[in-house]
């Protein structure tokens, strides 16, 4: 769908914005069958953040940081959202779900009481390019039945601000947009924001949600901090601020940012691998079951 067809939204009107707590430089790492990709979330990060436990950005144009994908492996107790930028991924797993992720489409699956899943890219060359963020569950949720949608870049709630801000809702509200999925307990809110040159964005946000923003095009400032590209920017949870305001870096003919926020669980995380529960007890089972062969039963 083009911008042009898509209403334009005044701002969301914020009065006194979040600031910068703490910016962040993921690390390089690999996962899977070694897929190269940065860890922007680790676990260091996983209190401050609740109920988000994990950002991983990958982007290459070499096949062979890419190729191999992620075959056959585990999960139990959270829920992941793979948002593919550019690039082909196919999924299958346990629970016999099967999808093709594809540019501008987003995979959200959740474990639950256990999934095995493989991820493989369906191309030899061009450029791979996405994130994945692992969202907590709370404990009567983490033994539910596992879930899965793949949603198309045209299927995924879109507006455009007075500003020319383009905005994809991934998970929440914004501007009166409801984005492609909800969940009550964590309340996640997932933007992908596009800001033309001198462009500004505001996004109410309740005071008690823990928030984030990642920066993968450009740069942005937040109350006069500049959070340069490929970096993520903890949000303040300031107790008078009811949303943050976000604009475009000078010279930046175009910045684009992942604006992420939830309510924080106040559970204890105890997490083992692709294992996320809330003590070290369901731990041991979780892995007693893998071996066993009753995760994904």
């Amino acid at each position: 769908m083009s911008t042009d067809t898509l209403s334009r939204i005044p701002s969301a009107a914020v009065s006194r914005s979040r600031t910068v707590e703490q910016l962040v430089t993921g690390r390089p790492t690999s996962d899977g069958a070694g897929v190269k990709l940065t860890r922007v979330l680790s676990q260091p990060l996983q209190h401050r953040l609740d109920p988000f436990l994990m950002l991983d950005a990958f982007g290459s144009d070499k096949a062979d940081d890419y190729i191999a994908g992620f075959p056959d492996h585990p999960h139990r107790g959270f829920e992941t959202v793979t948002y593919m930028i550019a690039g082909r991924m196919l999924h299958r797993d346990s629970a016999g779900h099967e999808g093709l992720l594809e540019n501008g489409g987003v995979q959200w699956m959740t474990a639950g009481r256990g999934v095995i899943h493989s991820e493989i890219p369906q191309q030899e060359e061009g450029v791979m390019e996405g994130f994945q963020l692992w969202l907590n569950l709370p404990a009567k949720d983490k033994l539910s039945a596992p879930w899965y949608r793949d949603f198309a870049a045209a299927e995924l709630p879109r507006f455009v601000t007075e500003a020319g801000v383009e905005v994809t809702v991934i998970a929440g509200e914004s501007h009166g947009v409801t984005g492609a999925v909800t969940r009550e307990a964590t309340a996640p809110l997932y933007l992908d924001l596009h800001l033309p040159a001198d462009a500004s964005f505001s996004q109410p946000l309740p005071a008690g949600q823990n928030a984030f923003l990642y920066v993968y095009r450009g740069a942005l400032k937040v109350e006069g901090r500049t959070v340069p590209v490929r970096n993520m920017a903890i949000l303040a949870n300031e107790a008078d601020s009811d949303g943050v305001l976000l604009e475009g870096a000078e010279g930046m003919e175009e910045t684009r940012a992942l604006l992420i926020a939830g309510r924080p669980l106040g559970e204890p995380i105890a997490q083992y691998g692709p294992f996320v529960m809330n003590t070290e007890q369901e731990i041991y089972q979780a892995v007693a079951d893998y071996r066993a062969g009753r995760l994904a039963a």
